[in-house]
Protein backbone atom coordinates (compact mmCIF):
# COMPACT_ATOMS: atom_id res chain seq x y z
CA UNK A 1 0.00 0.00 0.00
CA UNK A 2 1.19 3.45 -0.85
CA UNK A 3 0.06 6.93 -1.33
CA UNK A 4 0.36 8.62 -4.89
CA UNK A 5 1.17 12.47 -4.98
CA UNK A 6 0.59 14.86 -7.81
CA UNK A 7 2.38 17.87 -7.73
CA UNK A 8 1.49 20.37 -10.40
CA UNK A 9 1.50 17.57 -12.89
CA UNK A 10 0.63 18.41 -16.93
CA UNK A 11 0.59 17.17 -20.45
CA UNK A 12 0.93 18.46 -23.60
CA UNK A 13 0.72 17.15 -27.32
CA UNK A 14 2.97 19.96 -28.73
CA UNK A 15 1.62 23.21 -27.77
CA UNK A 16 -2.06 21.99 -26.94
CA UNK A 17 -2.52 21.28 -23.27
CA UNK A 18 -4.67 18.28 -22.16
CA UNK A 19 -3.86 18.31 -18.17
CA UNK A 20 -2.98 22.11 -16.78
CA UNK A 21 -1.12 21.37 -13.62
CA UNK A 22 -2.83 18.40 -11.70
CA UNK A 23 -2.49 18.76 -7.83
CA UNK A 24 -4.11 15.58 -5.91
CA UNK A 25 -2.42 14.20 -2.37
CA UNK A 26 -4.33 10.70 -2.35
CA UNK A 27 -4.35 8.68 0.91
CA UNK A 28 -2.51 5.09 1.66
CA UNK A 29 -5.53 3.21 1.62
CA UNK A 30 -7.81 5.27 -0.20
CA UNK A 31 -10.45 4.87 -3.36
CA UNK A 32 -10.33 7.75 -5.25
CA UNK A 33 -12.39 8.19 -8.75
CA UNK A 34 -11.54 10.20 -11.65
CA UNK A 35 -14.93 11.13 -13.07
CA UNK A 36 -15.44 13.40 -16.16
CA UNK A 37 -17.16 13.82 -19.82
CA UNK A 38 -14.94 12.13 -22.71
CA UNK A 39 -11.68 14.17 -23.49
CA UNK A 40 -11.52 15.61 -20.19
CA UNK A 41 -7.86 13.92 -19.42
CA UNK A 42 -8.85 11.36 -16.76
CA UNK A 43 -8.04 8.78 -18.72
CA UNK A 44 -4.10 10.72 -19.51
CA UNK A 45 -4.23 11.52 -16.28
CA UNK A 46 -3.92 7.53 -14.87
CA UNK A 47 -1.68 6.54 -17.59
CA UNK A 48 0.94 9.12 -16.36
CA UNK A 49 0.54 7.48 -13.05
CA UNK A 50 1.08 4.59 -14.13
CA UNK A 51 4.04 5.27 -16.50
CA UNK A 52 2.42 4.86 -19.70
CA UNK A 53 2.38 8.73 -20.64
CA UNK A 54 5.39 10.93 -20.05
CA UNK A 55 4.50 13.91 -17.98
CA UNK A 56 5.24 17.34 -19.25
CA UNK A 57 5.76 19.35 -15.93
CA UNK A 58 5.57 18.75 -12.19
CA UNK A 59 6.18 15.34 -10.02
CA UNK A 60 4.46 11.89 -9.86
CA UNK A 61 5.24 10.35 -6.35
CA UNK A 62 3.98 6.42 -5.48
CA UNK A 63 4.91 5.72 -1.88
CA UNK A 64 6.83 8.66 -1.05
CA UNK A 65 9.67 8.20 -4.14
CA UNK A 66 9.30 10.30 -7.64
CA UNK A 67 8.52 8.15 -10.01
CA UNK A 68 8.91 10.11 -12.50
CA UNK A 69 11.85 8.55 -14.98
CA UNK A 70 11.11 4.69 -13.38
CA UNK A 71 9.55 2.29 -15.52
CA UNK A 72 6.13 1.45 -15.52
CA UNK A 73 6.86 -2.25 -14.27
CA UNK A 74 9.24 -1.11 -11.44
CA UNK A 75 6.27 1.54 -9.75
CA UNK A 76 4.30 -0.92 -7.74
CA UNK A 77 1.17 -0.57 -10.03
CA UNK A 78 -0.92 -3.02 -11.45
CA UNK A 79 -3.12 -1.41 -14.04
CA UNK A 80 -6.72 -3.13 -15.25
CA UNK A 81 -8.13 -2.07 -18.88
CA UNK A 82 -11.43 -1.32 -20.60
CA UNK A 83 -10.34 -4.22 -22.79
CA UNK A 84 -10.11 -7.89 -20.48
CA UNK A 85 -6.86 -8.47 -22.99
CA UNK A 86 -6.88 -12.17 -21.96
CA UNK A 87 -4.90 -14.61 -23.53
CA UNK A 88 -7.23 -16.97 -25.45
CA UNK A 89 -5.38 -19.91 -25.45
CA UNK A 90 -4.55 -20.29 -22.25
CA UNK A 91 -6.53 -21.05 -18.99
CA UNK A 92 -7.75 -19.14 -16.24
CA UNK A 93 -5.34 -20.44 -13.83
CA UNK A 94 -2.79 -19.70 -16.78
CA UNK A 95 -3.87 -16.32 -17.31
CA UNK A 96 -3.47 -15.48 -13.88
CA UNK A 97 0.03 -16.87 -13.04
CA UNK A 98 1.50 -15.94 -16.79
CA UNK A 99 3.00 -12.32 -15.39
CA UNK A 100 4.74 -14.29 -12.50
CA UNK A 101 5.88 -17.08 -14.25
CA UNK A 102 7.65 -14.79 -16.86
CA UNK A 103 9.59 -12.82 -13.83
CA UNK A 104 10.86 -16.30 -12.37
CA UNK A 105 8.43 -15.44 -9.35
CA UNK A 106 8.92 -19.37 -7.23
CA UNK A 107 6.40 -21.33 -8.23
CA UNK A 108 4.82 -21.91 -4.24
CA UNK A 109 4.53 -18.27 -4.00
CA UNK A 110 2.88 -17.94 -7.49
CA UNK A 111 0.72 -20.91 -6.42
CA UNK A 112 -0.19 -19.49 -3.37
CA UNK A 113 -0.77 -15.80 -5.15
CA UNK A 114 -3.00 -17.10 -7.49
CA UNK A 115 -5.02 -19.51 -5.31
CA UNK A 116 -5.67 -16.12 -2.85
CA UNK A 117 -6.86 -14.02 -5.84
CA UNK A 118 -9.06 -16.77 -6.65
CA UNK A 119 -10.35 -17.11 -3.39
CA UNK A 120 -11.00 -13.33 -3.20
CA UNK A 121 -12.85 -12.80 -6.76
CA UNK A 122 -14.78 -16.68 -6.30
CA UNK A 123 -13.34 -17.82 -9.69
CA UNK A 124 -11.79 -21.17 -8.01
CA UNK A 125 -14.47 -23.17 -9.84
CA UNK A 126 -13.37 -21.71 -13.46
CA UNK A 127 -9.12 -22.58 -13.03
CA UNK A 128 -8.88 -24.79 -15.60
CA UNK A 129 -11.73 -22.79 -18.29
CA UNK A 130 -10.66 -20.82 -21.05
CA UNK A 131 -11.52 -17.11 -21.58
CA UNK A 132 -14.05 -18.21 -24.47
CA UNK A 133 -16.25 -20.08 -21.92
CA UNK A 134 -16.79 -17.13 -19.69
CA UNK A 135 -19.45 -14.45 -19.37
CA UNK A 136 -18.54 -11.04 -19.74
CA UNK A 137 -18.49 -10.81 -15.80
CA UNK A 138 -16.48 -13.55 -14.81
CA UNK A 139 -13.39 -11.78 -18.10
CA UNK A 140 -13.19 -9.11 -15.48
CA UNK A 141 -12.79 -10.55 -12.73
CA UNK A 142 -10.01 -13.15 -14.30
CA UNK A 143 -8.75 -9.66 -15.41
CA UNK A 144 -8.65 -7.50 -12.00
CA UNK A 145 -7.24 -11.66 -10.42
CA UNK A 146 -4.11 -10.69 -13.00
CA UNK A 147 -3.52 -7.63 -11.34
CA UNK A 148 -4.38 -8.82 -7.63
CA UNK A 149 -1.65 -11.59 -7.89
CA UNK A 150 1.25 -8.91 -8.48
CA UNK A 151 0.38 -7.73 -5.03
CA UNK A 152 1.00 -3.97 -6.19
CA UNK A 153 1.23 -0.89 -3.66
CA UNK A 154 -1.34 0.88 -6.02
CA UNK A 155 -4.05 -0.69 -8.33
CA UNK A 156 -5.16 0.98 -11.49
CA UNK A 157 -8.03 1.24 -13.34
CA UNK A 158 -9.21 2.50 -16.37
CA UNK A 159 -12.87 2.42 -17.44
CA UNK A 160 -13.32 -1.76 -16.58
CA UNK A 161 -16.97 -1.66 -16.56
CA UNK A 162 -17.59 -0.03 -19.91
CA UNK A 163 -18.12 -3.18 -21.48
CA UNK A 164 -20.21 -4.95 -19.56
CA UNK A 165 -23.96 -4.69 -19.35
CA UNK A 166 -26.00 -2.84 -16.92
CA UNK A 167 -26.65 -6.02 -14.31
CA UNK A 168 -23.00 -6.57 -14.78
CA UNK A 169 -22.16 -3.52 -14.22
CA UNK A 170 -24.12 -3.16 -10.62
CA UNK A 171 -22.42 -6.27 -9.53
CA UNK A 172 -19.06 -5.47 -10.55
CA UNK A 173 -18.84 -2.17 -8.68
CA UNK A 174 -20.18 -4.29 -5.50
CA UNK A 175 -17.31 -6.73 -6.43
CA UNK A 176 -14.31 -4.03 -6.87
CA UNK A 177 -16.03 -2.38 -3.15
CA UNK A 178 -15.62 -5.30 -1.94
CA UNK A 179 -12.04 -5.83 -3.22
CA UNK A 180 -11.14 -2.32 -1.88
CA UNK A 181 -12.30 -2.88 1.78
CA UNK A 182 -10.69 -6.47 1.74
CA UNK A 183 -7.34 -5.35 0.33
CA UNK A 184 -7.21 -2.37 1.92
CA UNK A 185 -5.17 -1.48 -0.96
CA UNK A 186 -4.92 2.25 -2.76
CA UNK A 187 -7.09 2.20 -5.60
CA UNK A 188 -7.34 5.16 -8.67
CA UNK A 189 -10.09 4.58 -10.87
CA UNK A 190 -11.47 6.07 -14.08
CA UNK A 191 -15.22 6.60 -15.18
CA UNK A 192 -16.90 8.64 -16.93
CA UNK A 193 -20.33 7.05 -15.06
CA UNK A 194 -20.87 9.81 -12.17
CA UNK A 195 -22.99 7.25 -10.38
CA UNK A 196 -19.79 4.26 -10.63
CA UNK A 197 -18.08 7.27 -9.08
CA UNK A 198 -20.55 8.13 -6.38
CA UNK A 199 -21.61 4.07 -5.34
CA UNK A 200 -17.27 3.47 -5.59
CA UNK A 201 -15.31 6.47 -4.33
CA UNK A 202 -13.84 7.57 -1.22
CA UNK A 203 -13.03 10.89 -2.72
CA UNK A 204 -13.69 12.31 -6.36
CA UNK A 205 -12.02 13.87 -8.22
CA UNK A 206 -14.18 15.65 -11.03
CA UNK A 207 -12.46 16.75 -14.01
CA UNK A 208 -13.21 19.17 -17.28
CA UNK A 209 -10.99 20.33 -20.20
CA UNK A 210 -7.81 19.15 -18.25
CA UNK A 211 -8.81 20.72 -15.38
CA UNK A 212 -9.59 19.94 -11.59
CA UNK A 213 -12.98 21.43 -10.86
CA UNK A 214 -13.32 20.04 -7.50
CA UNK A 215 -12.21 17.03 -5.51
CA UNK A 216 -14.02 15.57 -2.60
CA UNK A 217 -16.39 12.73 -0.50
CA UNK A 218 -19.33 12.00 -3.30
CA UNK A 219 -22.04 13.53 -0.68
CA UNK A 220 -19.87 16.50 -0.44
CA UNK A 221 -19.49 17.31 -3.95
CA UNK A 222 -23.69 16.28 -4.55
CA UNK A 223 -24.20 18.53 -1.92
CA UNK A 224 -22.12 21.54 -1.91
CA UNK A 225 -20.73 21.51 -5.65
CA UNK A 226 -18.11 24.36 -5.78
CA UNK A 227 -19.80 25.58 -9.43
CA UNK A 228 -22.54 24.88 -12.11
CA UNK A 229 -20.44 21.98 -13.94
CA UNK A 230 -20.02 20.01 -10.70
CA UNK A 231 -23.60 20.41 -9.86
CA UNK A 232 -24.68 19.24 -13.18
CA UNK A 233 -22.72 16.16 -13.54
CA UNK A 234 -23.03 15.21 -10.06
CA UNK A 235 -26.61 13.64 -9.66
CA UNK A 236 -28.92 11.25 -11.73
CA UNK A 237 -31.15 13.12 -12.84
CA UNK A 238 -28.89 16.10 -12.83
CA UNK A 239 -29.43 19.35 -10.52
CA UNK A 240 -31.99 21.53 -12.73
CA UNK A 241 -30.84 25.10 -13.67
CA UNK A 242 -33.41 27.74 -13.45
CA UNK A 243 -32.64 31.67 -14.79
CA UNK A 244 -33.13 34.60 -12.72
CA UNK A 245 -32.21 37.86 -11.06
CA UNK A 246 -31.23 39.44 -7.82
CA UNK A 247 -34.03 41.69 -6.88
CA UNK A 248 -33.51 42.89 -3.46
CA UNK A 249 -31.71 41.89 -0.10
CA UNK A 250 -32.40 41.67 3.43
CA UNK A 251 -31.09 40.84 6.69
CA UNK A 252 -32.20 36.89 5.51
CA UNK A 253 -30.23 37.43 2.20
CA UNK A 254 -30.81 37.64 -1.57
CA UNK A 255 -34.05 37.72 -2.81
CA UNK A 256 -33.98 35.93 -6.40
CA UNK A 257 -36.79 36.57 -9.01
CA UNK A 258 -36.99 33.40 -11.44
CA UNK A 259 -36.80 34.23 -14.88
CA UNK A 260 -40.75 34.69 -16.70
CA UNK A 261 -42.34 34.65 -13.23
CA UNK A 262 -42.44 37.78 -12.08
CA UNK A 263 -44.01 36.53 -8.46
CA UNK A 264 -41.94 33.55 -7.91
CA UNK A 265 -39.18 34.80 -5.97
CA UNK A 266 -36.85 32.68 -3.21
CA UNK A 267 -34.87 34.08 -0.86
CA UNK A 268 -31.38 32.97 -0.29
CA UNK A 269 -29.02 32.77 2.60
CA UNK A 270 -25.46 33.97 1.74
CA UNK A 271 -22.60 34.90 3.65
CA UNK A 272 -19.94 35.91 1.04
CA UNK A 273 -20.85 38.96 -0.83
CA UNK A 274 -23.48 39.22 -2.29
CA UNK A 275 -24.07 40.24 -6.27
CA UNK A 276 -25.73 43.94 -7.08
CA UNK A 277 -29.21 44.19 -7.17
CA UNK A 278 -29.81 43.27 -11.09
CA UNK A 279 -27.29 40.76 -11.33
CA UNK A 280 -28.48 37.44 -13.28
CA UNK A 281 -27.71 34.43 -11.53
CA UNK A 282 -28.96 30.95 -12.32
CA UNK A 283 -31.18 28.89 -9.46
CA UNK A 284 -30.26 24.68 -8.96
CA UNK A 285 -32.58 22.86 -7.54
CA UNK A 286 -32.52 18.90 -7.25
CA UNK A 287 -35.29 17.06 -8.48
CA UNK A 288 -36.05 15.98 -4.69
CA UNK A 289 -35.81 19.65 -3.87
CA UNK A 290 -39.39 20.04 -5.25
CA UNK A 291 -42.09 19.44 -2.79
CA UNK A 292 -46.19 20.15 -3.12
CA UNK A 293 -47.58 23.57 -3.53
CA UNK A 294 -46.89 25.65 -0.03
CA UNK A 295 -44.13 23.44 1.30
CA UNK A 296 -41.24 25.64 0.20
CA UNK A 297 -40.00 28.84 -0.54
CA UNK A 298 -41.44 29.65 -3.89
CA UNK A 299 -43.87 27.97 -5.83
CA UNK A 300 -43.41 27.30 -9.65
CA UNK A 301 -45.99 26.46 -12.22
CA UNK A 302 -45.29 23.42 -14.61
CA UNK A 303 -46.56 21.63 -17.71
CA UNK A 304 -45.39 18.32 -17.75
CA UNK A 305 -44.42 16.02 -20.55
CA UNK A 306 -43.36 13.01 -19.70
CA UNK A 307 -43.60 10.97 -16.45
CA UNK A 308 -40.81 8.24 -15.93
CA UNK A 309 -41.83 5.90 -13.55
CA UNK A 310 -39.32 3.67 -11.54
CA UNK A 311 -41.09 1.85 -8.83
CA UNK A 312 -41.55 3.56 -5.44
CA UNK A 313 -40.19 6.42 -7.41
CA UNK A 314 -41.29 8.68 -10.27
CA UNK A 315 -39.40 11.69 -12.15
CA UNK A 316 -41.57 14.44 -13.92
CA UNK A 317 -39.73 15.91 -16.81
CA UNK A 318 -41.20 19.04 -17.13
CA UNK A 319 -41.53 22.72 -18.59
CA UNK A 320 -41.18 25.96 -16.89
CA UNK A 321 -43.97 28.82 -18.28
CA UNK A 322 -40.44 30.09 -19.64
CA UNK A 323 -39.52 26.75 -21.86
CA UNK A 324 -36.85 25.62 -19.43
CA UNK A 325 -36.75 21.79 -18.48
CA UNK A 326 -36.76 20.54 -15.00
CA UNK A 327 -37.43 17.32 -13.40
CA UNK A 328 -39.07 17.08 -10.63
CA UNK A 329 -38.76 13.64 -8.11
CA UNK A 330 -41.80 12.44 -6.86
CA UNK A 331 -43.25 9.21 -4.40
CA UNK A 332 -45.09 6.77 -6.68
CA UNK A 333 -48.60 7.39 -5.08
CA UNK A 334 -48.02 11.19 -5.31
CA UNK A 335 -47.98 11.26 -9.19
CA UNK A 336 -50.53 13.94 -10.48
CA UNK A 337 -52.98 13.54 -13.47
CA UNK A 338 -53.04 16.65 -14.37
CA UNK A 339 -50.72 18.39 -17.77
CA UNK A 340 -50.29 21.00 -15.37
CA UNK A 341 -49.06 21.23 -11.54
CA UNK A 342 -47.56 24.03 -9.12
CA UNK A 343 -44.16 22.58 -7.57
CA UNK A 344 -42.36 24.23 -4.40
CA UNK A 345 -38.58 24.99 -4.10
CA UNK A 346 -37.54 23.62 -0.75
CA UNK A 347 -34.00 23.99 -1.19
CA UNK A 348 -31.87 25.58 -4.04
CA UNK A 349 -28.27 26.91 -4.49
CA UNK A 350 -27.24 29.89 -6.26
CA UNK A 351 -24.76 30.31 -8.98
CA UNK A 352 -23.18 33.47 -10.89
CA UNK A 353 -23.40 34.44 -14.74
CA UNK A 354 -20.07 32.91 -14.46
CA UNK A 355 -21.35 29.42 -13.04
CA UNK A 356 -19.28 30.03 -9.44
CA UNK A 357 -21.40 29.06 -6.40
CA UNK A 358 -22.86 31.74 -4.38
CA UNK A 359 -22.36 30.94 -0.98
Amino acid sequence: MAPVTLNNVAKRFGAFEVVHGANIDIKDGEFVVFVGPSGCGKSTLLRMIAGLEDISGGEIAIGGKVVNDVEPADRGIAMVFQSYALYPHMSVEQNLSFGLRMTGNPKADTDRRVKRAAEILRISELMDRRPKKLSGGQRQRVAIGRAIVREPQVFLFDEPLSNLDAELRVQMRVEISRLHKELGTTMVYVTHDQTEAMTLADRIVVLRAGHIEQIGPPLELYENPDNLFVAGFVGSPKMNFIKGRIVGRDARGVLVELAGQEKTRITQPLTGTAPEVGSKVIVGVRPEHFGDAGEGDADLVVGIDVIEHLGGTSFLYARTVHGEDVVIQRDAAKVPETPEITASIRKSYLFDDKGLRLR
